[in-house]
């Protein structure tokens, strides 16, 4: 039976969409002609279709996963206490056309239990992707987690004696770990291309046509967001966010963020290279000593003064680096009186690639 009348331009369009977004270097025009039949293309019968289209971007997912921190918080809507560290990802379609995505890194975080843990991880979890383009012509994309095929989480250090001891008899931070990293791979996330081209990402599941939520909503001219989250950083610890790629020359670095909890806070900019040579040293011991690298620009965070910066880079990667030790930076915190004493920081922060001025 042919196809009613009112049926064939709804299906041309949709072929033409299928076209341009599967044309290379022309995601911009893909996208528009998504807009333009975005009714049938969300209707839940194009479901085949709308996997077919999404294929041709899934291919840069894992480059982009490698290429990005994750920060790890305790709950949802809570701030970030530590963060993991993809090294290798490969990925596949499995027959039912699923996203199947094997993985590895390292990473840390932090407890009342055992302060400073450290830990490397492995996964492989089944992913069911879709997409929708909202009216204001916005694509989000979900990827919903079917299946955890495997989740291997060892224990590197842990800071506090007590729970190391603990830890030898009882497994106990592994347990914490598994909770606090493998409960992420269940959430799934939430990728946002809008009308600009610009990217954003969230885990879990964003409701329908809903932006992820950010502590500073901060917009600039030609400027591209890397980050912008709240994290804590505890007494005698750090936060390493990076690497942060600059691919030209010409730009800088645009750091807003506010501090909560402690009156000064040391940030740093480092190179790559320097960066993850402390980064292997705060993951390898239990205590945070010398940063043993140079850094290439250090400030202070004040309580109670928004902090905005740009810092002139040449092309090449950068980590941020927020530092609560007395051992690096120009500012430490209060001694701790007791084993439980713990002085932390807040930091809401945003962090933007764009034109040096």
């Amino acid at each position: 039976m042919p196809p009613s009348p009112r049926l064939r331009p709804a299906a041309a369009a949709l072929r033409v969409a299928l076209l341009a977004a599967a044309v290379a270097g022309c995601a911009s025009v893909g996208q528009s002609v998504l807009c333009l039949v975005r009714g049938p293309i969300n209707a839940p019968s194009n479901y085949s279709l709308r996997r077919s289209i999404m294929q041709h971007g899934l291919g840069e997912l894992c480059r982009e996963m490698v290429n990005h921190e994750a920060p790890i918080s305790l709950a949802p809507g809570m701030p970030a206490v530590g963060r993991f560290y993809p090294r290798n990802c490969a990925q596949s379609t499995l027959p039912n056309g699923d996203l199947f995505v094997q993985f590895d890194g390292f990473g840390y975080a932090f407890t009342p239990l055992s302060k400073k843990l450290t830990f490397t991880m492995s996964g492989a979890v089944e992913y069911d992707q879709d997409f929708r383009v909202s009216e204001g012509c916005d694509i989000f994309a979900y990827f919903r987690t079917k299946n955890v095929k495997s989740s291997n989480f060892q224990t590197h250090v842990v800071e506090q004696p007590v729970a190391s001891f603990l830890n030898s008899l009882t497994s106990l931070s592994s347990d914490v770990g598994k909770q606090l990293v493998s409960g992420k791979l269940g959430e799934g996330f939430t990728v946002v291309q809008d009308n600009h081209q610009a990217y954003d990402f969230a885990l879990g599941l964003l409701p329908e046509g809903q932006k992820p939520q950010h502590p500073f909503d901060v917009h600039g001219d030609g400027r591209l967001r890397y980050e912008s989250a709240r994290t804590e950083v505890h007494q005698n610890q750090r936060d390493f966010i990076g690497p942060i790629e600059v691919g030209d020359s010409g730009r800088a670095l645009y750091v807003s963020a506010t501090l909560d909890g402690l009156p000064a806070l040391d940030l740093m900019v480092m190179r790559k290279e320097d960066a993850e040579v402390s980064l292997g040293l705060y993951f390898s011991y239990a205590q945070s000593g010398p940063l043993d690298a140079p850094v290439l620009y250090g400030d202070v965070l004040v309580a109670g003064r928004p902090y905005r910066q740009a810092f002139k880079v040449p092309k090449g990667l950068y980590y941020i680096v927020l530092d609560n030790t007395p051992t690096a930076g120009t500012v430490a915190p209060p001694p701790a009186v007791s084993l439980l004493d713990d002085h932390a920081a807040a930091v809401s922060y945003a962090i933007e690639i764009g034109d040096e001025r």
